[in-house]
């Protein structure tokens, strides 16, 4: 198993940065998560935090080199993930619970398999082609599929950012799966929110993508996307791999390691990441939240 992986996620206008991301991999297998808290509702960035680190951890727990099962692992482990957010919020007294999107894949055998809630989205680019990508869970993905509205018309409408389908608040998520295709060498998959793909046209991130390595591509993208989101911008992040087809990997015997990205830095390591803060939330409820959070996990990773 090869791959090349670039991760990045900046404020764009917003004060806070309450997207949260990052991957793990075993010898045979690899996860790849983004999370986008919901700024419209309180502590998004918790829920989305609970969310990376309760797959991350599923994910190195169960990967013994592969996961059984991913399809079903995904089901479970995003079910899991709702549920530890539900509790949190009931654990601290919240007044309503926190919500997140979420995208995430899992590469192994040559295979990947994806999932999402929101619109937070997946892409397999391959030969200046989008060969799989996610249907967002937004009125306006429904307008477009019912063709009332064009997708440039989309980028722009009054409510782009009004989500029916989340982890976290009081109903239950659509946990939608996709998969499973076969990669091929030099295919690009890219995890990202809705503050990226939001200001680009898809024929730009298909042929950025296709043309260059993610390290280059991804940085330029970014670029682009900010500057189009301008002072008033979402949070936007992007986690995507170039696949090389390839089987010299290290032969050891196990071992998972796991890259999880801070919402204020460019990259670090797994123990680095913590939750932004916001003026609701002090420095002790932040280490109260990150206790709670590896609770959360524990309990949900039996």
């Amino acid at each position: 198993m090869k791959f090349s992986v670039f991760q990045e996620t900046r404020k764009g206008g917003r004060q806070y940065n309450q997207d949260r991301f990052g991957y793990s991999y075993s010898r045979d297998a690899l996860l790849l998560v983004v999370a986008d808290g919901m700024g419209g509702h309180l502590h998004g960035e918790v829920a989305a935090q609970i969310t990376v680190e309760l797959l991350s951890d599923q994910f190195q727990k169960k990967a013994n080199p592969v996961i059984l099962n991913p399809t079903e692992f995904l089901q479970d482990a995003l079910m899991h993930c709702h549920d530890a957010i539900y509790n949190y919020a009931i654990a601290n007294h919240l007044i309503e619970v926190p919500r997140t999107t979420v995208v995430t894949c899992i590469v192994q055998d040559g295979i990947v398999y994806w999932a999402h809630v929101g619109d937070s989205r997946f892409y397999l680019i391959r030969s200046g082609q989008t060969i799989a990508q996610t249907r967002d869970h937004s009125k306006v993905r429904k307008l477009v599929d019912a063709g009332l509205i064009s997708e440039k018309e989309a980028l722009s409408h009054a409510e782009k950012n009004k989500i029916y389908n989340c982890l976290g608040g009081s109903l239950l998520p659509e946990i939608e799966i996709g998969g499973k295709v076969v990669l091929n060498d030099g295919d690009a998959l890219l995890l990202c929110t809705d503050g990226f793909w939001g200001s680009l046209a898809e024929s730009e991130i298909t042929h950025f993508l296709s043309s260059f390595p993610v390290m280059f591509s991804v940085p330029q993208l970014m670029d682009k996307a900010e500057i189009r989101g301008g002072a008033y911008g979402d949070n936007l992040t992007a986690l995507a791999i170039n696949w090389h087809d390839s089987h010299d990997f290290p032969d050891t015997e196990a071992f998972v390691s796991t890259q999880k990205l801070d919402a204020n830095t460019i990259s670090t390591h797994i123990d680095a990441m913590t939750l932004a803060s916001t003026a609701e939330i002090s420095d002790d409820d932040i280490e109260k939240a990150i206790a709670e959070i590896q609770a959360a996990i524990n309990k949900y990773s039996r």
